[in-house]
């Protein structure tokens, strides 16, 4: 039994071997660059300060997946839109770029907003076409919502470094309208999400997407509610700017916890599965869902105390 699972990891086809790889190789680095950030935070801020690994690994997945499956990923592209090919190698290199550059906080005034700005793209000329076309597909909605949040955090991490950075003739004035703005769309997103989870508690948790929970996993029912109930209570307070800082520190560790027990577990056991296409929609799940958590915790770090 254990030498066809090591035979089912080891024959992977290229894509989630890119994907896996690409993750391998930036967690030290991300790891490295949050060490001394780690060292001084303490209890839950511990978790607040790995927002940059959280988004930054996914971003690195995902660029890897786009370089391995451009040809696939181009059938997505619209058709109005001209190289099909060139886009999808294109944004795969965007992704490694940004996801270097928000691991190593350097520069991340640009790659952030500049990813912010590309999510938001994909949001006006993929997603909200097909909301328009089937606005009861709730698949649709979570799915817009998603890369409007995720094009929320990135901003938010721009805001950061052009506080961080200092900039005079920004600071409290650029940076804050980036949060701000990441702030009330990561709200919206939250509400939206955790009423989902209550309306459809036989499917993962946090995004609501296709995927149903694992049988293996017990309580399906009460990780659906429990994690309803916070996303919505985290997510008004978030939205209103009332305790934002606490509300999305414990909306991103509870979402951080949910990835290592339940998300970790689905990624291995896809990962073990001989199918190719089955490894890259565990890891897409896996990492997607740290993305949301990243996008959260970069919230968190962005918010005073004295909030």
């Amino acid at each position: 039994m254990n030498s066809t699972i090591l035979l089912a990891f080891l024959e992977f086809s290229p894509t989630p071997a890119s994907m896996s790889v690409a993750a391998i190789l930036l967690f030290p680095i991300a790891l490295w660059a949050a060490k001394s950030d780690i060292a001084q935070a303490s209890g839950l801020d511990k978790i607040v300060v790995l927002s940059n690994l959280c988004f930054a690994l996914p971003l690195a997945v995902f660029g890897a997946e786009h370089l391995a499956a451009a040809k696939f990923i181009a059938m997505g592209v619209p058709s109005y839109v001209p190289w099909h090919l060139f886009w999808a190698y294109f944004v795969g290199v965007a992704l490694l770029a940004a996801s270097l550059s928000i691991a190593t906080k350097i520069e991340v005034r640009w790659s952030g907003l500049l990813f912010g700005i590309m999510l938001f793209l994909f949001v006006a000329t993929l997603h909200i076409p097909r909301v328009y076309a089937n606005p009861r597909d709730r698949i649709a909605w979570a799915v817009a919502l998603r890369d409007m949040s995720f094009a929320g955090g990135g901003w938010i991490l721009a805001g950061i470094a052009l506080r961080e950075q200092g900039h005079e003739q920004r600071r409290g004035q650029g940076d804050s309208k980036l949060i701000t703005l990441g702030r009330v769309l990561i709200g919206i997103t939250a509400i939206f999400y955790g009423i989902e989870n209550f309306l459809h508690p036989a499917n993962v948790p946090v995004v609501p997407l296709e995927k149903l929970m694992p049988t293996w996993s017990p309580a399906h029912a009460l990780i659906a509610y429990v994690t309803g109930a916070i996303l919505v209570v985290a997510g008004a307070a978030i939205l209103f700017a009332r305790n934002t800082r606490m509300a999305a520190t414990y909306l991103g560790a509870w979402i951080v916890l949910l990835v290592v027990f339940i998300y970790g577990p689905i990624l291995i056991a896809a990962l073990a599965d001989p199918g190719a296409d089955v490894k890259v929609e565990g890891l897409n799940y896996f990492f997607d869902t740290l993305l949301f958590a990243g996008t959260i915790l970069a919230l968190a770090s962005a918010t005073p105390r004295t909030d």
